[in-house]
């Protein structure tokens, strides 16, 4: 399975791959163009191959090249940041209007839940217009990076909508 796995922040993409990593041997290479990683991650007798593309302005333009065939989206929200889930919303949307993640699933990480003014994820939905997405599989959990709470209940959410296509 081939996921893609976007998210702004060096520091909460960090601790998702540490808490990954461990329990999940995660394999970590780096691809030969600078803000893009490409991780293995075995679950559930599912070797996912997960494309992590920076947020830098310069390299967006990259992104498509890596969409082809992605079954599934791992967008990570930061919940407690209210000034720029405007700026997710649309950063998500102008991915899933790409044709080639047109069938890819979508799991929604609302991060940062253990920090007292975090949206909750139905604030996220609403935030991110996820109920628009009628034609779109999407799944959203609440997770928090640090201590790794909601991370495996959504790589199972993963797993079994990949598994089930």
């Amino acid at each position: 399975a081939r996921f893609i796995y976007k998210h702004s922040s060096v520091e909460v993409k960090r601790r998702f791959r540490t808490k990954l990593r461990r329990p999940l041997d995660l394999i970590r290479a780096l691809l030969p163009f600078p803000g893009f990683n490409v991780e293995t991650v075995e679950y559930k007798d599912i070797s996912f191959t997960v494309w992590d593309v920076g947020g830098q302005d310069k390299i967006r333009p990259l992104w498509r090249h890596y969409f082809q065939n992605t079954q599934g989206l791992i967008f990570v929200v930061d919940s407690n940041d209210r000034d720029r889930v405007v700026e997710a919303r649309d950063e998500l949307h102008r991915m899933l209007n790409e044709d080639e993640l047109r069938d890819a699933v979508l799991l929604v990480f609302a991060n940062k839940q253990d920090l007292p003014n975090a949206m909750n994820a139905a604030e996220i939905t609403d935030k991110l217009g996820l109920h628009s997405l009628r034609q779109r599989h999407w799944y959203i959990r609440s997770t928090c990076a640090t201590s790794g709470e909601g991370l495996y209940e959504g790589l199972d959410w993963l797993s079994n909508n990949i598994a089930n296509k």
